[in-house]
């Protein structure tokens, strides 16, 4: 199982991963029984032998007696109509279009039956397994090494990888055939990295982060004319940080405000201090006065594994979050969904709890990992979600990523997960001008290289700079093209990784780059000890995904209420219309570029180590490119005054 990553404060980092298949399993085939070797028919679980896990890694069977715990999730009665139903009630085209189900309806349709979990949990006896826990999504299942071995037909070996050892499948794993497909997928049958599971106290927030000023109130409205030049002009200040004001009026809010809509926020673990930093920041900035019972959290009964995932560092995604929400959304109400930790499994319960109780319209969901690190185990899992979202009107949004092509990150090019996903709505990342007024005037895509001042004063050290970060974008490698692309995404694109064209990200996009991001307050860690509230600029596309929340919350009230669900088919729709900015890396005309000048604090909070003065040149996103139309930095583009319009007249 992998830990999955916040993505914050100019560019935090990812989460979970899967190869699309889209978690299909492979058709019912002969395998040999682990115990006799007599041939018995059983479906195998394709891709759930780790990359890793190779002949000379190999370093001899897991012992036995070995205690071990996976999860068995369960396909439903109708695993191929779930998916069928939710592309036919998210297609504006389609006769079904809008006509979500309930959540009850969506079980009694496609979840698993009495008669399936009756004969796995009779399959997994019969192995020598014990059912721990179950639900209506899975089973969790307890026993030794030899158990699991004879349940899943393989043999699990350790291997040697990164200095440590892990158990793996030997060969591809498989269920009965007599099941007839009622096993989606398992997790747990490799144990790479280790989670720990004992009961662990939250620590306290993160050590204080302040930026430094000068800053400019809008964009453009403080420059520094003893400082060098760049793209022959003075680049300003940096925003102190956009409020919900200016990115309403960058976004065409008009009189929406989200009433009777309701965001969910999934990140892992939740902050101790979010209602009154919520609070204090809305007061602050003239955001609307939370109502009672407008925020709202669901909680797991325990957390786990805090050290590895780094909990406080979560603190700030959640309130990043649920601020941006509240700050475009005045009126919507916020369901925060916490995970016990950052591994797909409890991040899975999280996005699960939203779609079972129906908690919410919209999902917002800044975590993620790298595509080659996805397990075909957990992509299963999500989609399956996800698409049980999609039938009951649910629509899931996920940040691209804050590392641009991921070459920088990972030596490859490569998109992230689930990102990639065909189920979700990927939210790309721009830099922002708001002007006088709070008037719009350009959008680049996020791409930002760093050119310090020199020693003396006089230039900009190599500039352009060094690439630092930007919004996440490219071709999937392991999942094929959906519908709702075909005839947007240029072939050059789609067709990126051979003739086959795939599911390219992002879908849409909204600010992220922290130069040009939004001004959020939380409680902060300051060096005495003591805890205090504090406000600082921040970016990255864990902005843009609930900005974007926030703004379909407004279109959700626009068009009466009626939920969205999942949105790709309506934005794609919509596409080369006056419902998006179509954002291009060179807004003022080609050859002029954009910059800003940023000044930050050594130590993190304050002068007394001195401060640093660096140029911030904008849209030089890696190998990605914001173009005329779709590109893969921002999508369609970004929701303009057109988009809530198209709402209305619905």
């Amino acid at each position: 199982m992998r830990p999955v990553r916040p993505r914050s404060r100019a560019a935090m980092l990812r989460a979970a991963a899967l190869p699309l298949a889209v978690g299909c399993l492979a058709l019912a085939v002969p395998a040999a029984s682990a115990d006799s070797g007599h041939a018995v028919k059983r479906q195998t679980l394709a891709g759930l032998t780790p990359r890793w896990a190779t002949g000379s890694a190999d370093r001899g069977a897991l012992s036995a007696g070995k205690q071990l715990t996976v999860r068995v999730y369960l396909a439903g009665r109708d695993a191929a109509g779930l998916a069928r139903y939710a592309t036919q009630v998210s297609d504006p085209s389609s006769p079904a279009y809008g006509k979500y189900l309930t959540p009850k309806q969506t079980r009694e349709r496609f979840g698993a039956d009495a008669h399936q979990i009756s004969e796995i949990t009779s399959w997994l006896h019969g192995a020598g397994l014990q059912v721990a826990d179950r639900n209506q999504n899975y089973l969790t299942v307890t026993g030794r090494a030899s158990a699991v071995e004879r349940a899943f037909s393989t043999k699990l070996h350790n291997y040697a990888r990164s200095g440590h050892t892990y158990h793996a499948p030997l060969s591809t794993p498989s269920v009965p055939a007599s099941l007839d497909g009622a096993v989606l997928t398992v997790t747990g049958l490799d144990n790479a990295p280790h989670k720990a599971r004992h009961d662990e106290t939250l620590p306290p927030p993160d050590a204080v982060f302040r930026n430094a000023g000068p800053f400019s109130t809008y964009f453009g409205s403080k420059t520094n004319k003893k400082l060098p030049s760049a793209f022959g002009s003075k680049a300003p200040y940096a925003v102190k940080g956009y409020t919900g004001k200016q990115l309403r009026a960058a976004y065409g809010a008009g009189k929406e405000t989200g009433k009777g809509v309701t965001v969910a926020i999934t990140d892992a673990y939740a902050s101790p201090t979010i209602a009154a930093d919520a609070s204090q920041y809305a007061k602050r900035n003239g955001d609307k006065k939370f109502r009672k019972g407008q925020l709202t959290q669901v909680l797991p009964t325990d957390y786990n594994s805090t050290e590895e995932c780094g909990a406080s560092g979560w603190y700030g995604e959640e309130t990043l979050d649920v601020e941006a929400v509240h700050a475009v959304a005045p009126d919507a109400d916020i369901v925060y969904a916490g995970a016990a930790s950052c591994y797909d499994d409890d991040l899975l319960d999280s996005l699960s709890k939203v779609v079972d109780g129906r908690l919410a319209d919209i999902v917002s969901n800044s975590w993620g990992d790298l595509e080659s690190n996805e397990t075909t185990a957990s992509a299963a899992a999500y989609d399956q979600v996800f698409q049980r979202g999609a039938v009951e009107g649910i629509g899931f949004y996920f940040s691209s990523g804050d590392n641009g092509d991921n070459v920088a990150s990972s030596g490859t090019k490569q998109v992230d997960m689930p990102t990639n996903s065909a189920w979700v709505t990927a939210v790309g990342g721009t830099s922002l001008a708001v002007g006088k007024g709070d008037k719009y005037q350009w959008e680049t895509g996020w791409g930002t290289q760093n050119a310090p001042l020199s020693a003396d004063g006089d230039s900009w050290t190599g500039f352009p700079g060094a690439y630092t970060s930007g919004a996440g974008g490219g071709t999937s490698k392991l999942v094929e093209q959906p519908f709702y692309q075909r005839g947007v995404v240029p072939g050059k694109l789609a067709k990126a990784n051979g003739k086959q064209a795939m599911r390219t990200v992002p879908d849409i996009a909204a600010v992220a780059d922290p130069n040009t991001g939004f001004l959020v307050g939380q409680t902060q860690t300051f060096p005495d000890g003591s805890l205090q509230y504090g406000e600082y600029r921040i970016g990255g596309t864990s902005l843009a995904a609930p900005v974007v929340a926030g703004v379909q919350a407004l279109a959700q009230q626009a068009q009466h209420g009626v939920p969205i669900g999942f949105a790709n088919p309506a934005i794609y729709d919509r596409y080369g219309t006056s419902a998006y900015h179509d954002v291009t890396d060179s807004p003022l005309g080609k050859g002029k570029g954009l910059a800003v000048v940023r000044t930050d604090y050594v130590n993190s909070y304050d002068d007394s180590d001195g401060t640093r003065t660096t140029l911030r040149v904008l849209g030089k996103d890696a190998s990605l490119k914001a173009v005329p139309g779709y590109d893969d930095v921002t999508g369609v583009g970004t929701p303009a005054g057109g988009y809530l319009k198209s709402f209305r007249r619905r």
